[in-house]
């Protein structure tokens, strides 16, 4: 290990429920007990909220990238029927306080702009109605000047900017909201001794999540209390309640949150506190309940979501027999107008920024960049999914420069069996692995060998046909320090340090057992994963588990889905809250059995007398006798009434970063491995990519239950298919979103998901989580990009083509092959 890693200690694992073969829930591909009444449709979505007296908002949205407001007319509005009230960002300052922010220094937003609007769908004004046909209509009538201002789009030129072209002048003199260098062991040494230096610039452009239901809100205000009620759909209501509180001027004890399905998210909800604030403060300027729900268009041109838009500037040290020494890059990222979260995305990356390859250093320079166009937020793979197809590309072209194979390049410098727990550069831990499997059994459900064959022989036929391999890294449970670890060491922030996750749980006197989870369900399966996590440890059957959601002032201690955390930290309340269960029901139990508990034993939802078949009490029996017969125990403190508890489970492995950032300390150390093989064909005459065969090998630990995590590797390939074949949002040279429908904007379809699917898994259980899980949300969309980008390079290997920005959408493909086409013809 690296002497820049000495004071980075693996702590203890607190593991108590060890991997092991023989459970019985455990690892059964159970159907999900959410789906019934999702299914049916009473699941219960924002847009199904109805409370009395509500009112609709419709919003003014800006139609300028950037530009100072002059004034505001919104007496035609008023004057509309049916209107209850029309408000500008002054009217809203009245009532609320700017958004919350994560930056450090964070760069001011208000949820409606007072004065400047600074990307195009930034809300000037909001009109309160009967209806919402009424309020769209009357945000028609809502007449705004501006005086126009220069926009900032391109993310290199932004950073030159001056005068009017500052975004926010009156808070920083630049475009440039971060700058900040990080070196993570000896990287100029390396760079200086290795025999080649492989460079690359390459560029990720921005897309977002597009769930079928926008963000919304339904917000009530009781004067009479000085509180508000509010229903969301966000996945973040129990963390962090209080700094939503704050912008509202409210305590967290006048601020109810309610959840609702949060209806699709894969990061886009994580925390909508802007349109919670804006919808809140209506409330209150209106004196009514408020519902607001996006529209299509203001989700995608103000919903705070956006992923990431970055440009590397990529360096690989190796040596002629191909062993990688070191790697760095400079990244310039555009963040849009705002940046809620820093550069978290960053942070996040650098959990496995070297891959699975063993790399004794790496470099960085991080610069976010103001520009006129929405802000980013979280997305499916928080930014390790662009990192993760860097460092394959620059394994890529080190194959093609070395002269060697690319998939023997990439075993060659993998990661060994033998070497976990390993720590890499920045100093996170991968917990667990063996990548050589997961490559084998990948190339065998591919049949890796035979496509070569059959690749060549369609290729000798004329046709432009490649296969593409990618073996990446899917990080899962992550640690809050990623969130501040790369802000300036002098202003760092809110260092905070926990996410928890909790649950309460009792066992009724029908023996029925009652469990309140403390954050929603996105369209992942908590509740599945919860049943059977507990039906396991106390022996009861599934449905004798039945699961509700706190809200904001019920619930305490949960972050939620985000991450790839939740089934792995949820699993570790569970067996928190069963243990403490467990030790209730022997102690009741052996009291009324005559026994010591440590003569018992939980068995098919009874406590019974080890050995003795015929000697026990069931849980029912226990929650009955406990809950309503307290005379029936001895009279001391531990048999106080009833079976019930409340459980949290802190993150299981991870430590500070160093505090002269030499290295990041462990922050998301529970990782999973990914190998996917991929088979395309490309049309040089239009640029369309036909995906031929496609095998995905993912290893996530221990698996609960394989047909739901089969449906996130599935949807997580999708996912990644969209990002590099059709996905992007444009922007022209006047910070006008061009694309912003689903007409415009391509998403896959059934259509293009490749027909023969193959999916394999390997488990190398974690030796620090319950059970050995690891977390398997992201894993699709953090390997298929780069799978896909090889195989389309390999298939257009006789025009010469390089791939180096993502998406490939069939234009962007066909100019590319014509500019190589003109090339040859040229020479």
């Amino acid at each position: 290990m690296a002497s820049h890693l000495d004071n980075n200690v693996i702590p203890p694992s607190r593991q108590r429920e060890l991997p092991r073969q023989g459970l019985t829930w455990i690892g059964q591909s159970m159907k999900r007990v959410e789906d019934p009444r999702i299914l049916s449709g009473k699941g219960g979505y924002i847009d199904d909220v109805v409370v009395p007296g509500m009112a609709h908002a419709a919003m003014v949205s800006s139609p300028h990238a950037h530009a100072r407001i002059v004034s505001i007319d919104t007496s035609k509005a008023k004057a509309l029927p049916g209107v209850i009230g029309v408000y500008t960002g002054e009217d809203l300052a009245s009532v609320v306080d700017p958004c919350p922010s994560f930056a450090s220094p964070p760069v001011p937003q208000h949820a409606m702009v007072i004065d400047k609007v600074r990307h195009v769908g930034e809300v000037v004004a909001a009109v309160v109605a009967e209806d919402r046909y009424i309020a769209e209509d009357a945000a028609e009538l809502v007449e705004v000047t501006y005086e126009v201002l220069p926009a900032n789009v391109d993310i290199e030129a932004s950073l030159e900017a001056t005068g009017d072209a500052v975004i926010h002048p009156d808070d920083r003199e630049s475009n440039c909201a971060l700058d900040e260098s990080f070196k993570f062991g000896s990287v100029d040494e390396d760079f200086a001794g290795a025999d080649r230096i492989i460079k690359r610039r390459l560029r990720w452009n921005r897309s977002s999540a597009q769930a079928i239901e926008t963000c919304g809100v339904v917000a009530d205000y009781d004067a009479f209390k000085g509180g508000f009620t509010i229903h969301a759909n966000t996945n973040f209501y129990n963390f962090i309640p209080f700094v939503i509180g704050g912008s509202l001027r409210v305590s967290p004890g006048e601020l109810r949150i309610i959840p609702v399905l949060a209806g699709g998210s894969f990061g886009s909800k994580v925390f909508i506190h802007k349109i919670i604030i804006l919808t809140a403060g209506l409330a209150r300027l209106a004196g009514v309940p408020v519902k607001y729900i996006e529209d299509r268009l203001e989700h995608f041109t103000n919903c705070d979501s956006h992923g990431s838009d970055r440009l590397y500037d990529a360096e690989l040290a190796v040596m002629n027999d191909g062993t990688f020494k070191s790697m760095r890059f400079t990244v310039l990222d555009d963040y849009g107008a705002y940046l809620q979260f820093g550069v978290g995305t960053h942070g996040n990356a650098m959990a496995q920024v070297t891959g699975p390859y063993q790399i004794p250093s790496f470099g960085m320079r991080v610069i976010a960049v103001l520009t006129n166009k929405c802000q980013q937020g979280p997305y499916r793979g928080f930014g390790s999914e662009v990192t993760n197809w860097v460092m394959e590309r620059m394994v890529d072209a080190a194959a093609e420069e070395l002269g060697r194979d690319g998939v023997e390049l990439r075993e060659q410098n993998m990661i060994q069996p033998d070497q976990f727990p390993y720590m890499i550069s920045t100093g996170n831990i991968y917990d667990s692995g063996n990548f050589q499997a997961v490559l084998s059994e990948a190339k065998q459900l591919f049949d890796y060998d035979a496509w070569h064959t059959k690749a060549a022989e369609m290729r000798a036929q004329g046709r432009c046909v490649g296969i593409g391999l990618a073996t990446c890294m899917e990080r899962s449970v992550y640690g809050p320090t990623e969130w501040w670890s790369l802000n300036n060491k002098e202003t760092p922030g809110f260092t905070l340090t926990s996410t928890p996750e909790g649950i309460s749980a009792r066992i009724d006197p029908s023996g029925k057992l009652f469990v309140t989870l403390n954050s929603p369900m996105v369209g992942n399966s908590p509740e599945t994963v919860v049943t059977q996590v507990l039906a396991e440890r106390l022996t009861i059957a599934p449905e004798d588990v039945v699961i509700n959601y706190a809200d904001s002032q019920s619930g305490f201690n949960g972050v939620g889905p985000q991450g790839s955390r939740f089934t792995a930290m949820i699993a570790g309340a569970c067996v928190s809250a069963s243990i403490k269960l467990e030790e209730r029901l022997l102690r009741f139990g052996a009291s009324m059995l005559q026994r010591r508990p440590e003569d018992l034993e939980l068995r098919n939802g009874s406590v019974g007398v080890k050995g003795v078949p015929d000697q026990e009490k069931s849980f029912a029996e226990i929650a009955l006798t406990s809950s309503f017969f307290r005379l029936s125990f001895p009279d001391e403190e531990v048999f106080d009434s009833g079976l019930e508890t409340t459980a949290v489970y802190d993150h299981p492995v991870s430590t500070d970063p160093d505090p002269d950032r030499k290295h990041l300390g462990i922050f998301y150390p529970i990782v999973g491995h990914i190998c996917h093989i991929v088979a395309v064909e490309v049309d040089p005459g239009t640029g369309k990519v036909e995906i031929l065969d496609y095998a995905a090998v993912h290893d996530n630990g221990t698996i609960v239950n394989p047909r739901t995590l089969g449906g996130q590797v599935w949807g997580g390939t999708a996912n990644g298919i969209g990002s590099t074949l059709f996905e992007q949002f444009v922007y022209d040279r006047d910070g006008q979103f061009t694309n912003p429908n689903f007409a415009e904007f391509a998403m896959p379809t059934a259509n293009e998901m490749p027909r023969n699917f193959k999916l394999g898994h390997i488990e190398t259980p974690s030796p620090f989580t319950e059970y050995g899980i690891k977390g398997g949300g992201e894993g699709g969309r953090l390997g298929a990009p780069s799978a896909l980008t090889t195989a389309i390079e390999d298939a257009l290997s006789s025009f010469g083509v390089t791939i180096s920005t993502l998406p490939v959408t069939p234009p962007i493909l066909r100019g590319l092959i014509r500019e190589r086409e003109q090339a040859v013809a040229a020479e």
